[in-house]
Protein backbone atom coordinates (compact mmCIF):
# COMPACT_ATOMS: atom_id res chain seq x y z
CA UNK A 1 0.00 0.00 0.00
CA UNK A 2 2.23 2.84 -1.46
CA UNK A 3 1.87 5.79 1.38
CA UNK A 4 0.75 4.43 3.88
CA UNK A 5 2.23 4.86 7.25
CA UNK A 6 3.01 1.62 9.25
CA UNK A 7 -0.23 0.43 11.02
CA UNK A 8 1.46 -0.42 13.95
CA UNK A 9 2.23 3.48 14.54
CA UNK A 10 -1.54 3.72 15.80
CA UNK A 11 -1.49 0.83 18.17
CA UNK A 12 -2.65 -3.09 18.13
CA UNK A 13 -6.03 -2.58 19.04
CA UNK A 14 -6.52 -0.17 15.64
CA UNK A 15 -4.56 -1.87 13.14
CA UNK A 16 -7.31 -3.79 11.28
CA UNK A 17 -9.43 -0.63 11.11
CA UNK A 18 -6.42 1.46 10.29
CA UNK A 19 -5.11 -0.76 7.20
CA UNK A 20 -9.21 -0.67 6.17
CA UNK A 21 -8.59 3.14 5.72
CA UNK A 22 -5.47 2.60 3.90
CA UNK A 23 -7.59 0.28 1.50
CA UNK A 24 -10.25 2.83 1.08
CA UNK A 25 -7.63 5.90 0.46
CA UNK A 26 -5.77 3.43 -2.13
CA UNK A 27 -9.00 2.20 -3.83
CA UNK A 28 -10.40 6.39 -4.20
CA UNK A 29 -6.96 6.73 -5.15
CA UNK A 30 -6.23 9.13 -3.09
CA UNK A 31 -8.28 11.68 -4.65
CA UNK A 32 -8.62 15.11 -2.73
CA UNK A 33 -12.20 15.36 -4.59
CA UNK A 34 -13.33 12.37 -3.19
CA UNK A 35 -13.25 13.49 0.09
CA UNK A 36 -16.50 12.79 0.83
CA UNK A 37 -17.60 9.10 0.08
CA UNK A 38 -13.82 8.63 1.90
CA UNK A 39 -14.85 10.27 4.94
CA UNK A 40 -18.06 8.18 5.06
CA UNK A 41 -16.28 4.96 4.10
CA UNK A 42 -13.85 5.59 7.26
CA UNK A 43 -17.25 6.24 9.53
CA UNK A 44 -18.52 2.97 8.36
CA UNK A 45 -15.02 1.32 9.66
CA UNK A 46 -15.17 3.28 13.64
CA UNK A 47 -18.73 4.07 13.31
CA UNK A 48 -17.09 8.12 13.95
CA UNK A 49 -14.32 9.59 12.23
CA UNK A 50 -11.57 10.03 14.98
CA UNK A 51 -9.71 13.51 15.11
CA UNK A 52 -6.16 10.94 14.43
CA UNK A 53 -7.84 9.47 11.35
CA UNK A 54 -8.80 12.84 9.99
CA UNK A 55 -5.87 14.34 10.70
CA UNK A 56 -4.15 11.08 8.24
CA UNK A 57 -6.64 11.46 5.79
CA UNK A 58 -5.42 15.08 5.59
CA UNK A 59 -2.24 14.19 5.07
CA UNK A 60 -2.44 10.79 2.93
CA UNK A 61 -4.67 13.65 -0.02
CA UNK A 62 -2.23 16.74 0.37
CA UNK A 63 -5.00 18.67 1.74
CA UNK A 64 -5.25 21.36 4.80
CA UNK A 65 -6.45 19.29 7.84
CA UNK A 66 -8.36 22.12 8.54
CA UNK A 67 -10.13 21.23 5.07
CA UNK A 68 -10.98 17.83 6.14
CA UNK A 69 -12.18 18.95 9.78
CA UNK A 70 -14.38 21.46 8.20
CA UNK A 71 -16.19 19.17 5.81
CA UNK A 72 -16.57 16.38 8.37
CA UNK A 73 -18.48 18.97 10.67
CA UNK A 74 -20.08 20.69 7.73
CA UNK A 75 -22.54 17.03 7.29
CA UNK A 76 -24.80 16.28 9.64
CA UNK A 77 -23.91 12.78 8.69
CA UNK A 78 -20.67 12.68 10.15
CA UNK A 79 -20.08 12.00 13.90
CA UNK A 80 -16.74 13.32 15.53
CA UNK A 81 -18.00 11.37 18.87
CA UNK A 82 -18.03 7.92 19.10
CA UNK A 83 -21.39 6.35 18.63
CA UNK A 84 -22.73 2.78 20.23
CA UNK A 85 -23.39 -0.03 18.50
CA UNK A 86 -27.20 0.78 18.62
CA UNK A 87 -27.96 4.15 17.15
CA UNK A 88 -31.62 5.30 18.87
CA UNK A 89 -32.88 8.93 17.11
CA UNK A 90 -35.90 10.19 18.65
CA UNK A 91 -37.72 12.61 16.65
CA UNK A 92 -38.75 16.02 18.44
CA UNK A 93 -40.36 17.65 15.68
CA UNK A 94 -43.44 19.47 16.34
CA UNK A 95 -46.12 16.62 16.12
CA UNK A 96 -43.68 14.20 17.83
CA UNK A 97 -43.18 16.68 20.33
CA UNK A 98 -46.72 17.35 20.66
CA UNK A 99 -47.87 13.64 20.81
CA UNK A 100 -44.78 13.02 23.30
CA UNK A 101 -41.40 12.43 21.95
CA UNK A 102 -40.40 14.09 25.19
CA UNK A 103 -41.53 11.47 27.37
CA UNK A 104 -39.77 8.37 25.72
CA UNK A 105 -36.60 10.26 25.47
CA UNK A 106 -36.98 10.70 29.45
CA UNK A 107 -37.89 6.84 30.11
CA UNK A 108 -34.85 5.52 27.45
CA UNK A 109 -31.96 7.90 29.31
CA UNK A 110 -33.23 6.50 32.66
CA UNK A 111 -33.25 3.35 31.16
CA UNK A 112 -29.81 3.19 29.90
CA UNK A 113 -28.62 5.60 32.85
CA UNK A 114 -27.61 8.62 30.61
CA UNK A 115 -26.93 12.01 32.37
CA UNK A 116 -26.14 15.33 31.69
CA UNK A 117 -25.43 15.91 28.15
CA UNK A 118 -24.19 11.97 27.71
CA UNK A 119 -25.45 10.75 24.60
CA UNK A 120 -23.58 6.99 24.26
CA UNK A 121 -23.93 4.61 26.86
CA UNK A 122 -20.20 3.72 28.84
CA UNK A 123 -20.22 0.41 27.40
CA UNK A 124 -21.10 1.44 23.99
CA UNK A 125 -23.69 0.09 23.23
CA UNK A 126 -26.59 2.59 22.68
CA UNK A 127 -26.26 6.21 21.21
CA UNK A 128 -29.78 8.32 22.05
CA UNK A 129 -29.99 11.24 19.87
CA UNK A 130 -32.87 13.72 19.12
CA UNK A 131 -33.62 14.78 15.82
CA UNK A 132 -35.65 17.98 14.48
CA UNK A 133 -37.41 15.81 12.09
CA UNK A 134 -37.25 12.31 10.53
CA UNK A 135 -40.06 12.76 7.84
CA UNK A 136 -42.60 10.57 10.06
CA UNK A 137 -44.87 12.93 11.12
CA UNK A 138 -48.26 10.69 10.56
CA UNK A 139 -46.16 8.16 12.53
CA UNK A 140 -45.55 10.62 15.82
CA UNK A 141 -44.35 9.89 18.31
CA UNK A 142 -41.35 8.19 16.13
CA UNK A 143 -38.21 6.55 16.88
CA UNK A 144 -35.68 5.18 14.59
CA UNK A 145 -33.17 2.42 15.86
CA UNK A 146 -30.55 1.25 14.00
CA UNK A 147 -32.27 2.48 10.89
CA UNK A 148 -35.24 0.93 11.02
CA UNK A 149 -38.59 3.31 11.73
CA UNK A 150 -41.06 2.92 14.68
CA UNK A 151 -44.37 4.82 14.67
CA UNK A 152 -46.76 5.68 17.25
CA UNK A 153 -44.31 4.19 19.89
CA UNK A 154 -45.08 4.55 23.42
CA UNK A 155 -42.48 5.10 26.40
CA UNK A 156 -43.40 1.71 27.21
CA UNK A 157 -42.58 0.04 23.91
CA UNK A 158 -39.79 2.45 23.25
CA UNK A 159 -37.78 0.45 26.17
CA UNK A 160 -39.03 -3.03 24.80
CA UNK A 161 -37.12 -1.86 21.86
CA UNK A 162 -34.14 -1.46 24.18
CA UNK A 163 -34.86 -4.35 26.01
CA UNK A 164 -35.07 -6.96 22.55
CA UNK A 165 -31.57 -5.23 21.70
CA UNK A 166 -29.64 -6.51 24.80
CA UNK A 167 -31.54 -9.73 24.45
CA UNK A 168 -30.49 -9.98 21.21
CA UNK A 169 -33.86 -10.62 20.22
CA UNK A 170 -35.09 -9.60 16.52
CA UNK A 171 -37.20 -6.67 16.49
CA UNK A 172 -40.88 -7.47 15.68
CA UNK A 173 -42.69 -3.95 14.97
Amino acid sequence: MAGCACASQVGANHEKRFQKVCEILDYYERNPRLLVPILQQVQEVYHYLPSEILEFVATSLGVPTAHVFGVATFYAHFSLEPKGKHHIKICDGTACHVKGSTAILEAIREKLNLSGSAKTTDDMLFTVETVSCLGACGLAPAVVVDEQVHGNVTPAQALSLIENLTEGKEENQ
